[in-house]
């Protein structure tokens, strides 16, 4: 990784749904800025905000913190104009400089009325960043890209590519899809339960969600899985290979590897017994911060 990319992303990162404020009332977003400065302490570099955000989710996480860069993943094109995003971008970069990175994407097909032409769109969108009143850097944008296409288009217009519920091996092809200098920054999911069945049954908990949609399917369908592997929440072979699942070693066992596969930020989403959507798991957090030997 650059000095540049390292300073801003840091090798290792945290990726939450549980993060958005814009919506919430004041006690849990008090609870969520707590957390997140939380997280600046420990020595993470990237707070990737899940769940579709908004531009407003990340201007109160990085209002709230001294360091670290807080990031969309993902802001989805079709819910946000490219001239409000750009305007709200363009206030964040005024009050804390470098700290905002726009992660943006094309959602999917089940969760977009207006869904179509994907691609086209995400180029459309990306031309309205481009001349907007206070336009984007390409530099300070990232694309969730799973696809060939998609991904050359991160490496093209974007500072490089955010990809979700991946493998290793695809890790490995897209560095060589984007080139060396791009950013790559896939979300990890991680399971710390030593007990394999266990692991793997929270696992299936939030895996049978995402296989209900195409554009994850497809990419895995790429990457040599069968439509069996699709069943009864998945496959003990595809859970392996999305998931990192077991003890702290196991974890940084995967991190490793989807370093030394071309990944220069890992972003880990921690799933734990008592992980819906709502729940920030800081104990899990902190375990991770010195196994890695963040601080």
């Amino acid at each position: 990784m650059s000095s540049d990319k390292l300073e801003l992303f840091g090798r290792i990162g945290i990726w939450s749904p549980a993060l958005r404020t814009a919506d919430a009332d004041p006690a849990r977003r008090g609870e969520v800025t707590e957390a997140v400065a939380a997280l600046d302490e420990l020595g993470y570099g990237t707070v990737w905000i899940g769940a579709s955000p908004s531009v407003a989710d990340a201007a109160n996480l990085v209002q709230a913190t001294p360091r670290i860069t807080v990031a969309t993943g993902i802001l989805s094109i079709w819910s946000h104009t490219a001239e409000d995003v750009a305007a709200q971008t363009a206030q964040i970069e005024e009050r804390a400089p470098g700290r905002f990175v726009l992660g943006i994407g094309v959602s999917h097909d089940a969760l977009t009325p207006d869904y179509a032409k994907p691609y086209s769109r995400m180029v459309e969108y990306l031309d309205a960043l481009d001349a907007a009143a206070r336009p984007v850097p390409a530099e300070r944008r990232v694309l969730a890209a799973l696809g060939p296409k998609m991904l050359r288009l991160s490496a093209e217009r974007a500072g490089g590519a955010h990809p979700y519920l991946i493998t290793v091996q695809h890790v490995r092809q897209a560095r060589e899809l984007l080139g060396p200098e791009p950013l790559l920054a896939p979300e990890l999911k991680v399971v710390p339960e030593p007990d394999l069945e266990k692991a793997r049954t929270i696992a299936r908990g939030v895996l049978a969600m995402y296989l209900q949609l195409p554009n994850y399917t497809s990419n895995l369908l790429r990457l040599g899985f069968e439509e069996g592997d699709f069943e009864n929440g998945g496959s003990n072979r595809l859970l392996d290979a999305l998931f990192a699942l077991g003890g702290i070693e196991e974890i940084q066992a995967r991190v490793e590897e989807f370093h030394a596969a071309g990944a220069d930020h890992v972003a880990l989403q921690v799933l734990t017994e008592r992980s819906p959507e709502g729940v920030l798991p800081l104990d899990e957090w902190r375990e991770l911060s010195a196994a890695f030997s963040l601080r």
